[in-house]
């Protein structure tokens, strides 16, 4: 990406601030990766932890392809292999058992966008849009306008600080998980639908019945030791026992933004399709992106439809009868509106692994003269009907056996795939 490396006040390490938008990217990334140090630091803020999860929701890199690779690098450095009790094939886990929940969710009307399986604590109304002090980055608890000035400067966020937004979002300023996870998920960079919203859910409580809750302490646990400033949160509302905030978040109404909470910062533009200064963004991204392409290119070629959910490189067995062609289909973003940052992402992304990109309705393309159309299978509202009705699916590329039965916790999720597997190796 040609962007300038914004400025870093968090004390954030320089691999979660940039994204290179190649497969080369993420493999200098996976080359990188050490177990051990992830399983020891990856709660801290400027932990480990990867930086891989843009490369996995987009297809770049697959969790099956990054585990052997990590396994080869193990091997070779006379370590021990990758194993369920690993903590970093427990987070691939998780990622895995949320696809899980959304495929079979799939089959009631994405399911994942409503309470999955319990209320939220308070009995009041939640509010349904995102109140303007934390879209600005100026609610006066630092760890709160930290995190939402990390999120637009970087388009990506520590585990932690994702949840620590969710909890102050849903059970201090009552504002409904659905709204805030709508709108965190089109800033990220590695907005995962599933990963995103059920991880939203599980932090209100409706997933597994118990709310996330965090406080000041927590906070400073587990904030960079050069940027603690930055962080830290005395005297705010976070600045209490965990009792306080348990009766807070099941029976008292929300709270505001602190007294004398300082400026704030402008939020990045969404672009979807509608609205006219966010299409105007997005038109001159495609613009500078979007490879010429002509129906008469795949005359009797085997077309491969290549979305944003499947930038995989060329296969090396590729032939000159395939083209592959990448889909944006703009109805699907009228829904779910992307940052310029996101869209600069996978535009380039798709553009290095493709022979053209074509941006509009993909009811409008005509397919006809191709031999024939395949594509990767995807649950994305929008991309899913219309992909499934142009071409052949076939499955997206998986770590975990797939269970034919929804399991509604994780840890009977991972339960039941131990029991189907002698050892974690078997999978690679």
């Amino acid at each position: 990406m040609n962007a300038t490396t914004p400025t870093n006040p968090w004390g954030i390490p320089d691999h979660l601030r940039q994204f290179e938008p190649s497969q080369a990217a993420a493999l200098a990334r996976l080359r990188r990766v050490q177990p051990a140090a992830y399983a020891r630091t990856r709660n801290a803020l400027d932990g480990a932890v990867t930086g891989l999860s843009p490369y996995f929701t987009h297809g770049m890199l697959s969790l099956a392809d990054a585990a052997r690779s990590i396994n080869v690098q193990s091997t070779a450095l006379g370590r021990a292999p990758l194993g369920f009790d690993d903590k970093l094939v427990f987070e691939f886990g998780w990622r895995e058992f949320f696809h899980h929940v959304w495929q079979h969710a799939a089959n009631q009307g994405d399911a994942i966008l409503r309470d999955m399986h319990s209320s939220p604590p308070w009995p009041g109304k939640y509010a349904d849009t995102v109140p303007d002090d934390i879209r600005q980055g100026r609610t006066g608890v630092p760890a709160i306008d930290s995190t939402v000035r990390t999120l637009y400067a970087t388009g990506y966020l520590h585990n932690h600080t994702r949840m620590w937004l969710a909890s102050y979002m849903v059970h201090v300023r009552k504002v409904h998980w659905r709204a805030g996870a709508d709108w965190l998920y089109g800033h990220l960079l590695d907005g995962d639908l599933p990963s995103n919203h059920l991880s939203w859910q599980w932090v209100a409580g409706t997933l597994s019945g118990k709310p996330y809750l965090f406080n000041a302490d927590n906070v400073l646990k587990f904030a960079p030791a050069t940027a603690r400033k930055a962080w830290a949160s005395p005297h705010t509302v976070l600045d209490t026992s965990y009792e306080d905030l348990e009766d807070r978040a099941q029976s008292k109404a929300g709270a505001g933004p602190e007294r004398g909470a300082h400026a704030g910062v402008e939020e990045p533009a969404l672009a979807g399709t509608n609205d006219a200064a966010s299409h105007e963004s997005f038109v001159l991204l495609r613009q500078a992106i979007q490879a010429p392409f002509a129906i008469e290119t795949i005359a009797n070629k085997h077309l491969e439809l290549v979305h944003p959910w499947a930038l995989s490189p060329r296969r090396a067995e590729s032939h000159d009868n395939l083209f592959r062609l990448g889909i944006i289909h703009l109805p699907a973003h009228a829904h779910w509106p992307w940052s310029a940052r996101r869209w600069q992402f996978v535009l380039q992304a798709m553009a290095d692994v493709t022979d053209a990109v074509w941006i509009g309705d993909l009811g409008s393309l005509d397919l006809s003269g191709c031999a024939r159309a395949t594509t990767q299978a995807t649950q994305f509202p929008g991309y899913r009907e219309a992909l499934g009705r142009v071409a052949t699916l076939s499955p997206a590329p998986r770590l975990l056996p797939k269970l034919p039965t929804p399991c509604r916790s994780f840890s009977k999720f991972y339960q039941q795939v131990q029991r189907d597997v002698d050892a974690f190796a078997d999978l690679l």
